[in-house]
């Protein structure tokens, strides 16, 4: 039979120091119930029967003008059938679709109903709702130090659900709160493992969303699983940086994209001049000497690369004058 039991520490442990991990060692299991409608025909028939056992003690003591020990023992009977229908109404029960009822016979577990509709359950038993439908919830915006000590802002969105109800109900004091407080610490950490951002190739909490949610998911489910808890999927809602280095980081990047535009525009012009220097010499057009071909580079260059209009100079003299 399945109990709950608590591990308790190492009692060589030493006053003060970090206890050792202390769960609740259940897990669900199917309780026994059948449906409510055998459950209904068999109090009628119980309290029936009671009345029946009731009319036959009138009639006999009524006949023999006295209660005899058959009377007596006819009362008894129709009283335990009475509390045989009572014991049966009450353990009728009606199980909505998303929901559970996880079973106890005085104080012990024995067992979850997951059957929906109106069942009946084992006597003198107590029941408690447990929710099985999927729920989500937004994490509040933390503020962490990436793997760079850059202060920034994140926060997920992280959706979940009950897989064990004897967990969910027993293992922890709330397990709303519980999922809720260990996602928050599994945030924390996997942000201060990444960088904000980084170049192309390597991973970052900017660059790689998806790579950063599922080792959010797999973060979070290995902190639940002590609640029963399962992780559906988690997803970063809100990334940047914290406000008080917000405009640092902007014209940093702002400055990384100039200089990578940069590059490209004078990668494309140096092509270009080659390009047109092989032309002309190809077709003949001028005959071009170190100086000239030097004046020449520093033109184009000067044109292709400026940011402002170029306003052309006619040369009527000689380089060499």
């Amino acid at each position: 039979m399945n109990t709950a039991t608590v591990r308790d520490p190492s009692p060589s442990a030493e006053p003060g120091a970090l206890a050792t991990h202390r769960a609740v060692d259940i897990h669900e299991r199917r309780a026994w119930h059948v449906n409510g409608f055998i459950g209904v025909l068999a109090a009628l028939v119980s309290f029936l029967a009671a009345a029946g056992l009731l009319a036959w003690a009138a009639v006999r003591s009524d006949a023999l003008e006295a209660v005899g020990p058959v009377e007596i023992l006819l009362l008894v009977l129709a009283g335990l059938l009475v509390l045989l229908g009572a014991s049966l109404a009450a353990a009728l029960t009606v199980i909505q679709p998303g929901q559970t009822r996880v079973v106890q016979f005085f104080g012990r577990y024995v067992g979850t109903v997951r059957t929906t509709g109106l069942i009946t359950l084992a006597p003198w038993t107590t029941r408690r709702t447990a929710s099985v439908r999927v729920n989500n919830f937004d994490t509040p915006r933390l503020k962490v130090n990436d793997a760079t000590g850059n202060p920034v802002e994140i926060a997920a969105i992280v959706v979940w659900q009950v897989a064990d109800t004897a967990k969910a109900t027993f293992a922890v004091e709330d397990v709303f709160g519980f999922v809720q407080v260990q996602a928050e610490a599994a945030v924390r950490h996997v942000a201060r493992t990444y960088p904000y951002d980084s170049a192309e190739g390597t991973e970052s909490l900017r660059g790689s969303t998806d790579v950063i949610s599922s080792e959010l998911a797999v973060e979070v489910a290995e902190r639940v699983e002590a609640a029963g808890v399962e992780i559906l999927e988690v997803r970063i809602s809100h990334l940047a940086y914290a406000p008080e280095i917000a405009q640092a980081m902007l014209q940093r990047q702002q400055a990384a994209a100039v200089v990578a535009a940069r590059s490209t525009i004078v990668e494309g012009a140096v092509g270009m001049v080659q390009m047109a220097l092989a032309e002309l010499s190809r077709q003949d057009v001028v005959e071009l000497d170190e100086e000239r071909r030097a004046a020449m580079v520093s033109n184009l260059l000067v044109v292709l690369c400026g940011d402002s209009r170029v306003s052309p100079v006619v040369n009527t003299g000689t380089l060499y004058a």
